[in-house]
């Protein structure tokens, strides 16, 4: 991956609409061209997916202790919160980092059911710093 493909990823991010010409056009390269590093990248798995950021009132980050090992359970119990943005297995302290955007009802629904597997902490956004 070189600059120029850094230079579309960056574009993307911010505005994942633009046209293999209107990027074409800010980095100085043929849609076509684009089109093709474009494909490349997905083909490489770097672009996993096209996507939306919405702007929820309420955000959460929580991470989650498991207590035992039903891991698959809890992974299901997960997928079946249509407020669970994102989450991932990782290594570390915790076992799970989960992204959400869960209402204080839905938050207390979630957290009643996960107890049943694993303790949590839950830490809630309260402003975005990001530009």
């Amino acid at each position: 991956m070189d600059w120029l493909d850094q230079k579309i990823l960056t574009l993307l991010k911010k505005d994942s609409k633009l046209s293999h010409k209107e990027i074409g056009k800010k980095i100085h390269l043929t849609g076509q061209a684009v089109g093709q590093r474009i494909i490349r990248l997905k083909e490489l798995g770097i672009i996993k997916n096209y996507t939306i950021n919405l702007n929820y009132n309420e955000k959460q980050f929580i991470r989650i202790f498991m207590n035992n090992n039903q891991f698959s359970t809890l992974e299901k119990a997960l997928n079946a919160f249509e407020k669970v943005d994102e989450f991932y297995k990782v290594s570390g302290q915790v076992c799970y980092l989960v992204v959400a955007h869960f209402d204080s009802r839905g938050l207390s629904e979630f957290i009643e059911k996960v107890s049943k597997w694993a303790r949590y902490s839950v830490e809630t956004v309260i402003g975005d710093r990001k530009a």
